[in-house]
This record gives structure tokens, sequence and C-alpha cells, in this order.
């Protein structure tokens, strides 16, 4: 409300709001706990007055009004303090006396977001629930015609190749006239995707790391975990562990000072260089790490001055074409390591993904194409971008194979599937089914984002502020108050379990298959889907 009783345009009340703080007075000891949490500041102490109405017994005396004044808690309306719903209030009260809610009334904020000429930028993914891969099924089943296998005596070699696979005789040739054949990676097949060191916290990285460790050196499962756009601590890029590692490179260079001069020091070698060109969840766009999260540590990592936001160009400078970045970027980031590592570019989910892949076969030194769709997640994008640019990873995938096998290539050059894995909580079977229909392996981040730390956010719409550095668990915060709740032992403890647990499920689904040695990728005719479109569209079977 303005001085001169005017209500302002930007003025909304609760019920406009798509969060909506329930209050009780009757338990409410008001210990200001719920106030100090909150990440946006949308709840604070107030005074209240509350109008009674006093009815006489008489009929001689009229009714009066009464008021009393308390204190409680007052939800507040302005736009910028909205209420994310992250559920942090109810999580520290001691008296289950405040809880936030989901409106169901039309959401009005978001006509009132944009204040300042600023569209809104936010983090997580695409806002839009369910996907195509939760609907396909498994429905080859061995039992009569081939040898089905026990998913919990026999042994599995759930494993895959990150690298150029040539023939033997190419291989032959390229040793006699250079001296050299493209280096080839075993991995298992689920990746740690790109998160760099400054979107995530200290603590969570820390986390991610010990348990890639564990997973490699203890259970004997070649894990690997990228590192995103961020570069790398000094101490990683100086270890054994670095070979459990894929460096990732992207159009804003930030860390790659570092890592290049650290190459003489290197223990061991990564496991592989990652060139991205794009996103899933902001197609067209570099990324970004807002000022919020850029202090000392992450400045001095990344070569930047700090409390300065960091967008990266849309696209690698001086590089605009496809055969030229072939040429310039995967060469040279062949050469630095003296061609013993592999180098593939990372693109984001689009019509065009076969124009790249074309050129990507007819070149050597590529190590194969990984593509992220339009369900990935980031810590920062605009949210325009998010919920209405990209492409559906299913059928990139699937016309990415289709494409290899009619060039005979299929076996050749690996694909790598990104994007909205797991984005139900179904892992397993949304890799298996991305392995099926062509890819050689799988990347998620949110998944393991929300099963290792607990992270809030969801495709309602639920918290979503990884951007400005107030993460309420402390996974993507850079503020030691925030971060120092997350445990990062308890977080490598639970990348174990999801791992053990998804390696079981994978078996699970591969069993009745008849398969043990190798993934089934490409093994179409294993899957089925209620919806004739979509079958015809992704050359699978049309079940009912």
């Amino acid at each position: 409300m303005l001085a001169d009783g005017y209500i302002s345009p930007s003025s909304l009340s609760l019920r406009d709001l798509p969060w909506q703080v329930h209050w009780s007075l009757d338990k409410c000891t008001l210990c200001g706990r719920c106030t100090t949490v909150c990440p946006v500041h949308a709840i604070e102490l107030g005074v209240f007055r509350k109008r009674t109405v006093d009815t006489p017994l008489g009929v001689s005396q009229a009714p009066s009004n009464v008021f009393k004044v308390f204190y409680g808690i007052r939800q507040k309306t302005d736009p910028a303090y909205a209420c994310i719903g992250c559920g942090m209030c109810s999580m520290v009260c001691p008296n289950d006396a405040i809880m936030a809610y989901r409106s169901e009334e039309l959401d009005k904020l978001r006509f009132h977001i944009n204040r300042g000429g600023q569209p809104r930028r936010r983090g997580g993914r695409r806002n839009v629930p369910g996907g195509i891969l939760d609907r396909i099924k498994f429905i080859r089943i061995s039992m009569l015609t081939d040898p089905a296998l026990d998913a919990g005596r026999h042994e599995f070699e759930l494993r895959t190749l990150l690298g150029r696979v040539l023939p033997p005789e190419e291989n032959l040739r390229l040793l006699k006239e250079n001296g050299w054949i493209p280096p080839v990676r075993e991995i298992y097949p689920l990746i740690i995707g790109g998160m760099s060191f400054g979107a995530l916290s200290p603590t969570m990285w820390e986390g991610l790391q010990m348990g890639v460790a564990y997973l490699n050196e203890e259970l004997g499962m070649p894990v690997r975990m990228c590192t995103g756009e961020g570069g790398c601590p000094p101490r990683l890029l100086r270890s054994r562990f670095l070979k459990y590692v894929i460096l990732q490179i992207a159009s804003g260079y930030f860390g790659w000072d570092e890592i290049i001069h650290a190459i003489p020091e290197m223990k061991e070698d990564p496991c592989a260089i990652e060139i991205k060109y794009g996103q899933g969840a902001k197609p067209g766009d570099g990324g970004l790490l807002m000022w919020y999260k850029v202090n000392k540590l992450i400045a001095a990592i990344r070569g930047v001055p700090p409390g300065v936001s960091l967008p990266s160009p849309p696209t690698h400078q001086t590089k605009y074409s496809i055969e030229e970045a072939v040429a310039k970027m995967i060469q040279s980031m062949s050469m630095a390591w003296g061609f013993r590592v592999p180098v593939y570019p990372k693109i984001s989910g689009t019509s065009t993904a076969l124009a790249v892949l074309n050129n990507l076969t007819r070149n050597p030194y590529a190590a194969g194409l990984a593509i992220d769709g339009e369900d990935g997640g980031t810590g920062a994008a605009y949210n325009v971008s998010m919920n209405h640019m990209g492409h559906p990873i299913a059928s990139n995938i699937r016309d990415g194979y289709l494409t290899l096998a009619r060039l005979g290539k299929q076996n050749e050059l690996p694909l790598f599937a990104g994007g909205g894995i797991g984005k139900n909580g179904n892992l397993a079977a949304n890799a298996a089914a991305l392995i099926m229909l062509g890819a050689s392996g799988v990347q998620t981040g949110k998944y393991i984002m929300q099963a290792t730390a607990g992270c809030l956010g969801s495709e309602s719409d639920r918290c979503n502020v990884c951007n400005i550095g107030v993460c309420p668990k402390g996974i993507t915060s850079q503020d030691p108050r925030l971060y120092r709740r997350l445990d990062p032992e308890k977080v490598a403890e639970r990348l174990v379990d999801v791992f053990v647990a998804f390696d079981k499920e994978l078996k699970k689904i591969v069993a009745p298959l008849g398969r043990s040695t190798s993934l089934p990728i490409g093994m179409s005719d294993a899957l089925g889907i209620d919806d004739a479109a979509a079958a015809q569209r992704l050359h699978i079977a049309y079940v009912v």
C-alpha cells in the first residue's frame, strides 16, 4: 500500500502466491527458528490486531468491538520475498506450528517477477512433470526362447566404453602411420553429470568425490564424475584420484589456466575431456555462475576477481562451424595430453544433432558424443529457456544410433544421454530404456543431488534457488553457514548406496534378456510403449 492510499501495481494477496505459509497460534512458542532459517526471508515476526464482537446478554446494550493484540508469524506478500516452498520452517519448528502449502489458485506471482526489467532466473530444471522415458516398458522376457539369467546369482559385466573403438585393421593402420591409436576407457554406464565446483558447495563436491573414490577402489565399480565448467581444485589435479574425473572445458574456460599449468605435475591422466558446447537446460546459452556464489575460493580456482557474475559466451569464440570446432578443440585437447585421453563434445538436445554426429564420424580424434535433453538441470538459467526450449533426449539418441547403424559405426562411436534421467525416481529404468534406444551410457546430476543430499527442488517449482546461493540444504551454496549443514561423509555414503542399488536394478532389467557380458545397447526389440505415435517415432513396439 502506498502512502497516499493507492495500491501498488505489484502488490499481491496471499491467495495470489504459489506457496502459502500456514501458522498455528496455539502451537507456536515464538522461538524465531522459522524466520531465521528461511532462505528468502518470506516470513517475519509480526504484531497482529484481531477484532471480535462482544455481544452483551441484555437486549438494552449494543454490541461492541473488542480488540486483541498478539505476536505471531506473518508471510510477506512482496514478490521479492515470495515463499519458495522449501519447508525449512517446518523442519526446524519444534512444535509443528508452521507449514508451507502449494496454492490451488492461479499462480499470479509469474506476472510480477520481472521487476527492474530482469526476466526470472532460477536453478533446477523444466517445471513440467512426467516424461516419455517413464512410459517405456521392457517387453522382451526370455523364458523358453532364450536362456534367462538370475540377477542375484549370475555375474554381469555392466561396463561401457568411452572412446573411439576402431576396427583392428584401422587401429593397425593408425599405429603404423602415426604411432597412435585412439584411447578408450572402460567405465560404468552411469556417469555423474557436470556440476561445477562453484555451482555445488565445497562439502557437496567433496562428498561426491569421496563416494566416487570408494566405489572405484573398494567396490571395483569404474564410476566417473564430470567436473562441470568450473575448473578443478589444485589438490585433486595433482592426486591419483584424477583418473576418476572427466574434466569439462566450456566457452568461458574458467579454471583452465590452472589445469594446463598442472599437466606436468599430474600423477594420473583424467578419464576424459568433455568439451561443452551446449546444455539441455539452456540451449543456446553459455554457463552462468551468479555473483552471490563467487567468493574468494571460487574466484581463485576460476581465475577471476571475486564478487562478479560469471556468464560464459553462447559458443566457443573463433569456432563457429562444426568442422572448425572438431579440428581446433578436439585435436588441441588431445595434443595437450599426448593423445592419451579421450576427448568428446557435449551438446544440448537439438534437431541439428545429426549434423554434429555426422561430422564426428569422419574425425578419428572424436571419442563420442554426449547429448543433454530438455529435462536437464542447471544451477542458473533463464526460466523461459528451461521451460520452453530444448529437444527430448529419447528421439535424439534414437536418431543418432540409427544413423550410426546405417553407417556401420554403431559399435565405434559411443553416444551418452543426459537430461531427466531419474526425474521421477526411476533411475535404472530410464537408463536402461536409453541404453536400449542406443546410448552407451547416461549422465545424471539432479537425481544425485536429491538422493545423496536431500535436494528440495521439484517440477512444481519448489525451492529452485540454486542460482542465488541460499540453498537451504547447503548443496549449492558458498555460504559456510549453509554448507556446514551438509556432512560430506553422509553424501559419500548415500552416493555409494545409490550406485549399488542402481546396479542391482539394472541387472534385474537386463537378466531376462539373457545378457550378462555386455550392455544391451540398441536392443530396441525389448522396448514397448502404449503410445502409437511415440512408438513410430522411436521405432519400438506399440503395446496396449
